[in-house]
């Protein structure tokens, strides 16, 4: 493996981790803005699309970094991979189309304002368990040539225990992450009745989610030997990772340091279990080195040419070097601007 095409899997990966999270909170604030809405008392409701209206429109921008990047950086895999995820592709570009569209119309359309919120739900956790696929679909046995064409095997992929593990992980994962964040949210917008409700929403969601890592393990242990191997190679890494779920866990219970009748300490739970799923994406991460498509395709075979490389990489510096203070000055507002967080419920 060469230094290029090292970088350059790094900054792809990168996008996905961001992209994963952000999406995670994302989708999943659709979705509880779904479960709560005919529950005012708590505005459960109010605080998910408080949440939702801004970062919806930051997370796309991701995505597109996503796909650029594996278009420009890997084109050798991205033509068998395009190949392949026709369908399931095809199925995640509508349903984000769908979920965008309603998301704007929802604003102006007052009188379809349940209907929009069921879309966006719905869509909010069948998007992440679509994309979710790409990473099994990677581990080998689902791909096959045909007269020089790659196939995707669905008579495999709807039988194997590993991709419902990871399809169960990305929901789970969402509704856990997503409920985290908004009891963060609901915690400085001084909402303690959604506070209550998102805390033990993520009470619930995060046992769950630990619970399908797991199964994602031992499945890959039959399903995909080579890569379960190389994940215990960085077994002190994935130990970390579960000490940083737990302490995410523990911070919901610790006693709030301003409100003393307020059970928890969200912000630290979001920290560490944004750490928890770093350090877990890295053991991944590296362990599926070097393939990225297993085993016919490798970061080498499916990487462009080095002077394209150079070029598009400096051209991502610059853009991010630009982006970035945005993307910062935008989140520091949404989490202190007391006059959004505290706004009234329309």
């Amino acid at each position: 493996m060469t230094t290029d095409s090292l970088l350059a899997i790094t900054v792809l990966w990168g996008f996905v981790f961001i992209y994963a999270v952000m999406a995670t909170m994302d989708f999943g604030a659709g979705f509880w803005s779904m479960i709560y809405i005919n529950k005012e008392k708590t505005k459960a409701t109010n605080i998910a699309n408080r949440y939702l209206s801004p970062t919806w429109e930051v997370t796309n921008v991701f995505i597109v970094a996503i796909v650029i990047a594996l278009v420009s950086f890997f084109p050798g895999a991205t033509f068998i991979l395009g190949t392949v995820l026709l369908v399931p592709g095809s199925l995640i570009l509508i349903l984000l189309a769908l979920r965008s569209g309603f998301l704007v119309f929802s604003h102006v359309a007052k009188d379809y304002v349940k209907a929009l919120t069921y879309v966006s739900g719905i869509s909010g956790f069948i998007i992440p368990a679509l994309l979710m696929l790409v990473l099994p679909i990677t581990h080998g046995g689902y791909i096959e040539e045909v007269n020089g064409v790659h196939q995707l095997r669905f008579d495999v992929l709807l039988t194997s225990p590993n991709i419902y593990a990871f399809i169960g992980f990305a929901i789970s994962s969402t509704l856990f992450l997503s409920s985290l964040l908004l009891a963060d949210y609901s915690n400085v917008a001084e909402e303690p009745e959604a506070y209550r409700v998102y805390r033990r929403d993520a009470l619930i969601t995060g046992p769950i989610s630990l619970l399908m890592g797991i199964l994602i393990m031992l499945t890959l242990r039959v399903e995909a030997n080579w890569l379960y191997v190389k994940m215990l190679n960085d077994l002190p890494i994935l130990i970390g990772s579960v000490i940083a779920y737990l302490i995410a866990g523990l911070a919901l219970f610790i006693p709030s340091a301003k409100h003393k009748k307020r059970i928890g300490r969200p912000r630290l739970a979001v920290i560490a279990i944004t750490i928890q799923y770093l350090l877990a994406s890295y053991v991944y991460g590296r362990a599926h080195l070097p393939y990225m498509i297993y085993p016919d395709v490798t970061i080498e075979s499916g990487f462009t040419h080095p002077n394209t490389f150079r070029a598009l990489f400096m051209t991502y510096i610059v853009g991010f070097l630009i982006l970035f203070p945005g993307f910062f000055y935008f989140w520091k507002l949404f989490m202190k601007d007391k006059r959004y967080l505290k706004q009234n419920e329309s």
